[in-house]
């Protein structure tokens, strides 16, 4: 049997189901992954689970007879999950080593495995790639029912979202929230937060909480473009002042002001930073990806806080957060964690968080907002994704690296840095980012202008110059 060599990428190993992500190959990563906890451990324990993808619970199954025929004893979640769920119950249950099944936001047709760590987040980049050199080309595929490993004690199932939500309850005071003057509504995307809102904030306006694997034909992240149903609910209902959205895996953010429009990433990494430090009290370090706005840095220097900046992919900034004292760790891409939860991207947690910050001091999220702005200054982000072949987008990039572009169209530059992927700092004091996706066909260009129209051109001045 020929096989292909299995690479995770910023955030585990996707592919597309029945092409590449098979039942064969899952078993391959597992045998991989069985291999290197043997190493270390004489009896290792993991915790398994997927979310609402199709196909998601065969392929945990499929996982799950692996590791258990390799004597590594397996938890599994009953029913779907999120991310941080499977997360919290590796830290929890103090097991070794957790699996999600999940292609987070890719599109329907991806599915994916992503490691999880026993600090309670994502593996650090030195284990994920001892893993990835265990994994053989070829497996021997377990025939025994899970039942048979049930008798052996060597799995056991066990309720993540139940353990999830009872430790939500002790971190939030949900009868304060309950009597918010602020109303909220969540859109699950289709993805595994959708039960959590439902039973934590039963006033809350609930959107796509229903179980579709196929997530109705869209990719299921939580981005402007992809809410407008979230949007307009919000926009169009008077009470409703906040919009929270999720993404396949609910380990992502998305958020909606009072008047519908979307609050990205960026503003949503300033918010948290401003509320934990200024309301709060909470002092730490805040970790960003590359791909985060510079206004991060001017808010830190207002505050005294440190900042460090990571290659992109979660697991860069989780790994400081297990050595050092972190306030917020955030991406653009809309996965940030804050001090007093697990090291982990957790986007219901995150919400809870601006809906508290909301509550308490009884103003919009708009208002918030202005509070940030007043100390930072406006600005507008935006991002295009380009979905173009390998071939072209590899090309773009190594020509961003050889120094290829001298301006994008009326756009100037006087800097460039080039931590992960291309940077490019503008006269205007915007900037573009050139970075090739690392799980799909598609290049991705990030722009920041001073308002929207300016970042809506410059992306479309980078396009043509990129693309011509």
């Amino acid at each position: 049997m020929t096989t292909d060599k299995i690479k995770f990428g910023t955030d585990g190993w996707r592919a597309i189901i029945a092409l590449d992500f098979t039942i064969y190959n899952v078993c391959r990563v597992s045998k991989g992954l069985a291999d290197w906890l043997l190493k270390d451990h004489s009896h290792p324990t993991v915790v398994i689970g997927h979310d609402c993808r199709f196909g998601g619970k065969l392929f945990t199954e499929a996982a799950t007879k692996v590791l258990c025929a390799n004597g590594v004893k397996v938890l599994v979640a009953k029913g779907f999950v999120s991310t941080p769920m499977i997360s919290l119950g590796v830290l929890h249950l103090k097991a070794q080593q957790g699996v999600v099944i999940t292609a987070s936001h890719n599109p329907p047709t991806y599915n994916g495995y992503k490691l999880k760590g026993a600090h309670g987040g994502p593996s650090s980049p030195k284990d994920i790639a001892a893993v990835e050199a265990l994994i053989p080309d070829e497996v021997s595929v377990p025939n025994e029912p899970l039942s048979y490993w049930e008798g052996k004690g060597l799995l056991e199932y066990i309720d993540l979202e139940g353990m999830y939500v009872n430790y939500l309850k002790e971190k939030f005071d949900f009868e304060a929230l309950s009597k918010s003057p602020f109303k909220m509504a969540y859109d699950a995307m289709y993805g595994a937060g959708q039960n959590v809102i439902r039973r934590l904030l039963r006033d809350a306006v609930l959107i796509h909480c229903d179980d579709n694997p196929g997530f109705h034909g869209q990719a299921p992240e939580p981005l402007d473009k992809n809410l407008k149903e979230l949007a307009n609910t919000v926009a169009t209902t008077p009470e409703i002042k906040i919009g929270l959205a999720t993404d396949g895996d609910a380990d992502r953010i998305g958020l909606y002001d009072g008047d519908g429009n979307f609050v990205d990433a960026h503003n949503i990494i300033l918010l948290l930073i401003h509320y934990l430090h200024k309301y709060k009290g909470m002092t730490g370090k805040v970790v960003i990806a590359f791909s985060v706005t510079d206004r991060v840095k001017k808010l830190c220097e207002h505050y005294g806080l440190p900042v460090e900046v990571t290659a992109i992919g979660f697991k860069y900034i989780s790994e400081i957060m297990v050595h050092e004292d972190v306030l917020v760790g955030g991406e653009e891409s809309g996965g940030i964690a804050v001090k007093g939860h697990i090291p982990e991207r957790d986007g219901i947690y995150d919400g809870l968080v601006l809906y508290e910050f909301m509550t308490s001091s009884g103003k919009t999220l708009k208002e918030l907002c202005e509070e940030v702005y007043e100390i930072v200054g406006r600005f507008y982000y935006d991002r295009n994704d380009l979905h173009i072949e390998n071939e072209k987008k590899n090309a773009i990039i190594q020509k961003a690296a050889e120094g290829g572009y001298a301006r994008f169209g009326k756009y100037s530059y006087n800097r460039v840095e080039s931590i992960d992927g291309i940077k490019y700092h503008l006269d205007n004091g915007g900037w573009i980012m050139l970075r090739a996706s690392g799980t799909e066909p598609v290049l991705r260009v990030y722009a920041e202008g001073n308002s929207k129209e300016e970042t809506l051109d410059i992306l479309e001045d980078v396009k043509s110059t990129i693309l011509a």
